[in-house]
């Protein structure tokens, strides 16, 4: 019998990991600068473009053998489905004794362990492209803002800069988000990612 060669493509998921990060970013920040209010639309935004669409990219990212995109992809899907879930307990989804034996403060820890992760992240994005390293700076801040906002410190200062930070996040991810797309469908440099910075390797 005779065998044809099949060419086998893997496609690069980035695209569409970074296109969930940009729109569940994107629908928080507004809650959190009170441009709209509660968590109930939120929710669903966190679970499937926050969640399934970066665990889709991680597990495509894990055939590729990408160890960096698989780590960052598969981490922040389980923490907006942790975030998600969160909220459906805040809002009495599985009822009012769980609702109200709710502590903030064990999300300042698990904030503060996403804190320390993305710190490391931050140092590994210095060797993927600007466009991701940037990201990571604000995405810091974020978790920073997040962290002391659930521990209770500065309320109000913590919630701007989780905000602000996290609307930022949202804008650098549509263009990188685009700028992968468009690169690769028309190949060539359409939008520029940035080389890498190169503080470690040479």
């Amino acid at each position: 019998m005779e065998t044809k060669n099949v060419k086998i493509v893997n496609c690069d998921p980035t695209a569409l990991g970074i296109f969930g990060l940009a729109i569940v970013t994107l629908v928080a920040a507004s809650q959190k600068l009170g441009i709209t209010s509660g968590t109930s639309f939120v929710i669903p935004w966190a679970m499937f473009l926050g969640g399934f669409a970066q665990l889709f990219a991680c597990i495509n990212d894990s055939k590729r053998e990408n160890v960096f995109g698989t780590t960052v992809f598969g981490a922040f899907a389980l923490f907006w489905f942790a975030v998600g879930t969160s909220w459906l307990i805040k809002n009495g989804v599985f009822g009012e004794t769980m609702a109200a034996a709710a502590d903030g403060m064990q999300l300042g820890f698990a904030f503060l362990g996403y804190l320390i992760f993305a710190l490391v992240l931050t140092v590994a994005a210095t060797e993927t492209n600007k466009v991701i390293f940037i990201d990571f700076i604000f995405i810091n801040l974020l978790l920073l803002g997040l962290t002391l906002g659930a521990f209770g410190i500065a309320p109000k200062f913590s919630n701007a800069l989780a905000g602000w930070s996290e609307l930022i996040v949202s804008l650098i991810s549509f263009y990188g988000f685009a700028a992968i797309i468009l690169n690769q469908h028309f190949g060539k440099v359409l939008l520029p990612l940035g080389k890498p910075l190169g503080l470690i390797k040479k």
